[in-house]
C-alpha cells in the first residue's frame, strides 16, 4: 500500500472527498483506493446537481469530478458553481483528453486533472498537492479578504478576476457578478472637479508594468449610485518570463482623510482668525491711543491759543485812559508769544505725522552728499554749547582722529543729532554733563550694524595692536590683527573675517535713567516714560519714533541704554548708504 504524502497540514484522516462519478464500477474503485490512502470518502454523486446538493450539505475538504456526467450539465459546469458558491477545491478525474475539454476545465481554474484510469501513486500526489495548494491560496486570501483597503485583480484585458470583501462594499459588486466584467464597469471613476469620467488607469500599467497612482481628486461611483472619494495604487502582475498577466488595483475611501484634512485647515482658519482678530483689537487700541494722543497734544495748544486771544481782546478792548499803555503793549506782546509758541508746537505736530506717514509709504526723498565729520559735527554742537551753559550744564565733545567722510542725508542727519541733544538738554539737571562721541566701528560682514565695538583709541579697553603698520587705516580687532603679518598688512589668512567700516555717534547724558522695562517702548509713537516730566518739557511725542525712522531710512540704527544714572542713545549709520 503506498503511503499518503504529507504535503499539506492535514492529515489524511481528516480529509473528506466527495466523489463524482457516474460509472458506479469507476466510483467504487476511487473509494477503494482513496480509503487505502485513509482518506475519507463522504459519499458518490452521479450527476452535477447531485453534486452540487451533496457538496453543499457536506462541505468535503475535495471533489474528485468526472467531466461527462449524466444529465443536463457537465462536471466542468458543476465544478465552477461548487468553486464560486463554496470555495471547495476540484480535481478532474476523466477519460477525455482532448483540447476543447482541456480549454473548458482550464477556466474553472481547477486544482489537478487525472486521466483515467487512476493509478493510486497519481491519486495520492494530486489530492495532496491540490490541498497543499488549497491551504496557500486560502491562506492568500484571508489577508486579501482581511485588509482594510479594497483589493481589485484584473487580467491582462482588464477584466475582473477578484474583489475582496472591501472592494465588493466600495463597489456595492459582489464578486460573483463582478467576475469577468470590464474593471470600469464595476469601478465607476470620475474627476472630482469637472465629474467627468475617468480612462481606465489600469491599461498604462497594463501596457508599460510601471507602477501608477491616482494624482488627482478621484470619485468613485458604487452600483448603488453613491459617491464617495477615494485614492488608490496599481501594480502590474507578471510571469516568471517578466510579461505582464494582469494587474491589482488597490484603493480605499478617502473620506475619513478628507474630513480630517478639513477640519485641520478649518482649525488653522479659525486660529488664524484669532490671531487677525487679536491683531485687529491691537491695531484698533493702538488706533485709539493715537487719537487720545494727537487729540491731547493738539487740544491743549488750541486752548492756549484760544484764551490768549480772548486775552488780547479784553486788552484791546480796554479804553479807560487809567491803562498805562507801556502795560497794555506788554500784555499784548505776551500773549502774541503764546499765540505764537502754541502755533509752532501744532505745526510741528502736524509736519511730524506727515514726516512719519511720507516715511512709511517710502516716498520720502533722500538728498545724498559727502559730509566731514570733523568739520560739521563741531559746527553742528555750536547752538547746543550755548543752550548748555545757559542751563548750567557742561557739553563734552569726543572725535576719533580717523573719521572718514560719511556720504547720507545731511539734513536728516542733523535733526536726528538735533532731537537727540534737545532731548539731552531738555531732561539733563543742572550741574549734569552731556557727552558727544563719534568713532569708527568695525563690523563683521553679514553681522547687524551695531553689534561690533567701536574702536576707540581713547578707550582703555580697546588697544590698537603695536604691530599694525601705520598706514593702515584705524584699527584692527584684536581676534584678527593677531593674524596679520608684521611686514605684509594685507596679507590675512583666508579664514579671517572680512570687516566693513560704520560711524557711531553716542549722545549721552547724566542725571536721569530710563527703567529697564521701559526701555524697549521709547521709540513708539507719542509713548510717555511713566512719572516723568514729559508732559511739563512739552513737544510732540513723535520726536524718538520719527528719529528712528530717519535712522532707518539713512539705512543705519539707533538703540538706547541706561542704568548707573545716565542714558545713553547710540546711533550706527554706513559710510556709505546701501543702494
Amino acid at each position: 500500500m503506498i503511503k499518503p504524502l504529507q504535503i499539506s497540514n492535514i492529515s489524511p484522516q481528516l480529509v473528506r472527498i466527495l466523489i463524482v462519478e457516474d460509472e458506479y464500477i469507476i466510483a467504487a474503485n476511487l473509494r477503494e483506493n482513496l480509503e487505502s490512502l485513509n482518506y475519507q470518502v463522504l459519499d458518490i454523486a452521479s450527476t452535477a446537481e447531485e453534486a452540487i446538493a451533496k457538496a453543499t450539505q457536506l462541505r468535503p475538504n475535495l471533489v474528485l469530478m468526472d467531466i461527462r456526467l449524466q444529465g443536463e450539465h457537465d462536471g466542468i459546469e458543476a465544478a465552477e458553481e461548487i468553486w464560486q458558491q463554496l470555495k471547495i477545491p476540484v480535481i478532474y478525474v476523466t477519460g477525455h483528453s482532448d483540447q476543447s475539454t482541456l480549454d473548458r476545465a482550464k477556466v474553472t481554474f481547477p486544482f489537478g486533472y487525472l486521466l483515467k484510469p487512476v493509478r493510486e501513486k497519481e491519486l495520492c500526489v494530486a489530492i495532496e498537492t491540490a490541498l497543499s495548494r488549497y491551504e496557500r491560496e486560502q491562506f492568500l486570501s484571508t489577508i486579501l479578504q482581511r485588509m482594510g483597503d479594497g483589493i481589485v485583480i484584473v487580467d491582462a484585458q482588464s477584466q475582473i478576476k477578484y474583489l475582496n470583501s472591501v472592494a465588493e462594499t466600495l463597489t456595492s459588486w459582489p464578486i460573483n457578478e463582478a467576475r469577468n466584467q470590464d474593471l470600469m464597469t464595476v469601478l465607476r471613476l470620475i474627476d472630482e472637479d469637472t465629474y467627468q469620467a475617468i480612462e481606465n488607469p489600469v491599461m498604462p500599467v497594463l501596457q508599460t508594468g510601471m507602477t501608477a497612482y491616482l494624482n488627482r481628486r478621484v470619485l468613485l461611483i458604487d452600483k448603488d449610485q453613491n459617491i464617495r472619494p477615494i485614492t488608490d495604487s496599481i501594480a502590474a502582475l507578471m510571469d516568471v518570463d517578466g510579461n505582464v498577466t494582469g494587474a491589482v488595483l488597490v484603493f480605499r475611501d478617502d473620506s475619513q482623510r478628507r474630513i480630517q484634512e478639513e477640519q485641520k485647515i478649518a482649525l488653522e482658519r479659525a486660529q488664524l482668525l484669532e490671531l487677525q482678530m487679536a491683531e485687529i483689537n491691537r491695531l484698533n487700541q493702538l488706533k485709539d491711543d493715537f487719537l487720545s494722543t494727537v487729540s491731547h497734544e493738539m487740544r491743549t495748544p488750541l486752548a492756549s491759543i484760544k484764551m490768549a486771544i480772548e486775552m488780547l481782546e479784553i486788552v484791546l478792548n480796554q479804553d479807560a485812559p487809567e491803562v498805562n499803555q507801556v502795560l497794555r503793549n506788554n500784555q499784548v506782546r505776551q500773549y502774541l508769544e503764546i499765540l505764537s509758541a502754541q502755533c509752532d508746537q501744532e505745526l510741528n505736530l502736524v509736519n511730524d505725522l506727515l514726516e512719519v506717514q511720507q516715511i512709511e509709504s517710502g516716498t520720502y526723498p533722500l538728498a545724498l552728499s559727502p559730509v566731514d565729520l570733523n568739520h560739521w559735527i563741531p559746527h553742528m554742537l555750536e547752538p547746543f554749547e550755548v543752550r548748555t551753559i545757559t542751563r548750567q550744564q557742561t557739553l563734552q565733545v569726543t572725535l576719533s582722529s580717523d573719521l572718514p567722510s560719511l556720504t547720507t542725508d545731511l539734513s536728516l542727519l542733523t535733526r536726528i543729532l538735533a532731537e537727540l541733544l534737545t532731548n539731552a538738554c531738555k531732561y539733563t539737571p543742572s550741574g549734569g554733563q552731556i557727552s558727544v562721541s563719534v568713532s569708527v566701528v568695525e563690523n563683521v560682514v553679514g553681522s547687524k550694524q551695531g553689534d561690533a565695538k567701536a574702536v576707540n583709541p581713547n578707550d582703555e579697553q580697546v588697544n590698537a595692536p603695536e604691530n599694525v603698520p601705520e598706514n593702515v587705516p584705524g584699527n584692527v580687532p584684536e581676534n584678527v590683527s593677531e593674524n596679520v603679518s608684521e611686514n605684509a598688512p594685507g596679507n590675512v589668512p583666508e579664514n579671517a573675517p572680512e570687516l566693513s567700516q560704520s560711524v557711531e555717534i553716542i549722545i549721552r547724558n547724566t542725571g536721569v535713567e530710563i527703567p529697564a522695562n521701559e526701555l524697549p517702548r521709547v521709540f513708539d509713537k507719542f509713548y510717555r516714560i511713566p512719572k516723568s516730566d514729559r508732559w511739563k518739557q512739552g513737544g510732540t511725542g513723535l520726536g524718538l519714533a520719527l528719529i528712528r525712522k530717519l535712522t532707518t531710512l539713512l539705512g543705519g540704527n539707533i538703540r538706547v541704554e541706561s542704568g548707573e544714572n545716565q542714558v545713553s542713545f547710540i546711533v550706527t549709520l554706513p559710510l556709505t548708504l546701501p543702494t
